[in-house]
């Protein structure tokens, strides 16, 4: 198995400052704006997001929800493996506002359609956003696109995007792994 560095740490925190700042410049004061990361890799990036809008650009009425979308999937029931949901923490309403899921790799998107349909049994937001750090264009199976995205790759079928975050691995890069 290789692996080849996509993002440096330095690469990581320029894409995120970047992220934040254009999510500033569409939602301003974030008043109507909730920031929904999704179980598990996404809340991660939405975590960081939060913590740029609040300390770096003075944001302070951001929210920020977590989102299982585990018995959303389509594909849930198809495996032996027996599966481990993650909490969901939905505590602010969506009815009327201006959603950004946020996820940290859009490869088939598969997972943003299970968000959807999740966020569906919470209300009717006004709009729904997406927010990707990679973005995997070639390898969609719906037509999903991202309103905002930190980086584009091309990789294949059998090439996995791995993003680490120094919270949990010890470092912050994002790897292209040949399977």
């Amino acid at each position: 198995m290789s692996q080849k560095l996509l993002l440096s740490a330095e690469d990581l925190h320029i894409i995120l400052f970047r992220l934040a700042c254009q999510l500033k410049e569409s939602h301003g004061n974030f008043d109507q704006t909730l920031l929904v990361g999704l179980q598990p890799r996404g809340v991660r990036l939405a975590e960081r997001l939060l913590h740029i809008l609040t300390q770096e650009y003075n944001v302070h009425n951001v929210q920020l929800s977590k989102l299982d979308i585990t018995f959303f999937r389509d594909d849930f029931r198809r495996g032996d493996k027996v599966l481990n949901p993650n909490a969901n923490n939905m505590e602010v309403g969506v009815e009327n506002k201006r959603i950004v899921l946020i996820d940290d790799v859009l490869y088939t998107g598969r997972s943003i359609r299970a968000a959807l349909t999740a966020i569906d049994s919470y209300g009717r937001p006004a709009e729904i956003q997406l927010l990707t750090l990679i973005d995997r264009r070639f390898s969609r199976h719906l037509p999903i696109q991202p309103d905002f995205c930190g980086r584009q790759v091309d990789a294949i079928q059998n090439e996995q995007v791995v993003v680490c975050w120094n919270e949990e691995d010890n470092e912050d890069a994002v790897y292209l792994v040949n399977k």
